[in-house]
């Protein structure tokens, strides 16, 4: 009856999700929380961010900042070209993130390592990219759904084997959860933010080129890092790889761009 009940449990979470197809075609399981709950959770981050951070006043940065966020939401498909608001925080640490509801935030340090507009183009819209994705409601629909099914497996292991035995499975079950299913779900996301936001650069006028430089200045600036099995991003050898091996493609997108009068002059 057990495993009998923890299929069904299974199936129960499943049923409650929606499925989607993102961008690049890959299926996924979403719907935990609605878009007006993600925007208002990302307008409530953000605004919690330039309380705890400080903005920089530096009126050239906010702008070139700001210029190149404009460049690439232009070309957003519909439903997603609403005002984006962008922050600039005063941190060494080269970063950026976006937000559902249209938040762009970019750490100053970013500047030590995309060092053109392309470049810089290249992080916002790897960004940009998690949001058009739907790679929030991705994670919190995939993230209750292991809790919820980690609960259920402790429950009926601690009925038959005693609350010792079901506390220890929910540990060691978290564990494994968030090494084999959370986090590979996190690289799968982040390979294909790099494929969305590198061809919405090169279609917004950006050389997608440029996003192999910026991750060869990544990999220039150093920095320890987790093995690949254990880290939420892609190797940066085998990102610049997969990068290299696109800008070929997108090339002839972004001299179409050029030429259609999409000619970002950010800086």
């Amino acid at each position: 009856m057990k495993p009998l009940l923890l299929g069904l449990s299974m199936a129960a979470v499943l049923a409650a999700c929606a499925t989607a197809t993102s961008p690049t075609g890959r299926k996924q399981y979403v719907g935990a929380v609605s878009q007006a709950q993600l925007d208002q959770l990302g307008a409530q981050e953000f605004a919690k961010a330039k309380q705890q951070m400080q903005l920089s006043n530096d009126p050239r940065q906010n702008a070139y900042v700001r210029c190149v966020v404009d460049d690439l939401t232009r070309e957003l498909p519909p439903g997603w070209q609403a005002q984006w608001e962008t922050a600039l925080f005063v941190d060494d640490s080269p970063n950026a993130f976006a937000l559902p509801g249209g938040k762009v935030g970019v750490n100053t340090g970013i500047f030590s390592v995309a060092r053109n507009q392309d470049q810089l183009a290249a992080v916002i819209a790897h960004e940009i990219g998690h949001v058009v994705s739907r790679h929030h409601d991705e994670r919190i629909t995939r993230q209750q759904g292991t809790n919820t099914l980690l609960g259920i497996g402790s429950a009926i292991l601690g009925s038959t084997y005693g609350s010792g035995a079901g506390n220890a499975a929910g540990q060691i079950g978290g564990a494994a959860a968030q090494t084999f299913y959370l986090l590979p779900n996190s690289r799968e996301q982040e390979s294909e933010a790099d494929i969305v936001g590198q061809k919405l650069a090169a279609e917004a006028g950006f050389d997608p080129r440029q996003a192999v430089n910026l991750w060869q200045n990544m990999i220039a600036a150093g920095g320890s890092r987790p093995p690949q099995w254990l880290s939420t991003h892609p190797d940066p050898q085998s990102r610049i790889a997969e990068l290299s091996g696109r800008a070929a493609a997108l090339v002839p997108v972004y001299e179409q761009a050029r030429a259609s009068g999409h000619t970002p002059k950010c800086g």
